[in-house]
């Protein structure tokens, strides 16, 4: 027992630097992923053709194709195409890209759950279709989709694990080199699995509470 946490106490550093990372890459992913799953929601439902062909294209894409297909992708494909991306911004695209199209789909079961009635009711007091959007739609459709994107977002920071194939010095990939060095796999998996869940197990249990709030104040 002695020996396991003197090698886990020599090892949480470079594992919390690898945190750090994942932290990192998540939050960048989801501050580009949400406002571009509320465009792409917003395309969806649009009644133009061409927006709404590129948004359905977009999210279809990123919906259907593995995360670790679209970070290979980002990471050794796009250099053919003559963009060349450093591990941390082909983990951000990559990973931006699979939350707007997840959350597009949460967004827009948000938007079309605002009653219609309000709409009308807008539209009545003279309000034009962009105004009605930021004052009444979004406003009301975001609050009802917030527990939901909350909870995708601890999914993301689980998925930021795949970002070792693309040599990422991320949490796992660091665990994972530890354990090629000292062929200790299980003990240092075992403390990356303790630092993802001090961070996703709160956040999934204030997901909860905050889901319930909302709901109580719905009714």
């Amino acid at each position: 027992m002695n020996d396991l946490l003197s090698f886990w106490l020599d090892s949480l550093p470079a594992l919390l630097d690898g945190l750090t990372v994942s932290l990192q890459v998540t939050g960048a992913a989801l501050a580009i992923g949400f406002p571009l799953g509320l465009l792409l929601a917003l395309g969806v439902q649009s009644k133009a053709r061409l927006p709404n062909l590129i948004s359905l294209c977009i999210v279809e894409i990123g919906r259907g194709a593995p995360a670790l297909v679209v970070l290979q992708f980002a990471y050794f494909g796009l250099p053919q195409g003559g963009l060349t991306l450093s591990s941390f911004a082909a983990a951000v695209f990559a990973l931006a890209w699979n939350t707007g199209a997840y959350t597009s789909e949460i967004i827009r079961a948000g938007l079309e759950s605002v009653p219609f009635g309000e709409v009308e009711a807008a539209s009545a007091m003279g309000m034009m279709r962009v105004d009605t959007l930021r004052f009444v739609i979004i406003p009301q459709g975001l609050r009802v989709a917030a527990p939901a994107l909350l909870g995708f977002a601890t999914q993301m920071l689980q998925a930021s694990s795949l970002c070792f194939a693309i040599a990422l010095p991320e949490l796992t990939s660091n665990a994972y080199v530890i354990g090629t060095n000292t062929f200790r796999y299980m003990e240092i998996l075992s403390l990356a699995g303790i630092l993802y869940a001090a961070i996703c197990v709160p956040a999934t249990i204030a997901v909860g509470v905050l889901e319930q709030r909302l709901g109580k104040h719905t009714r």
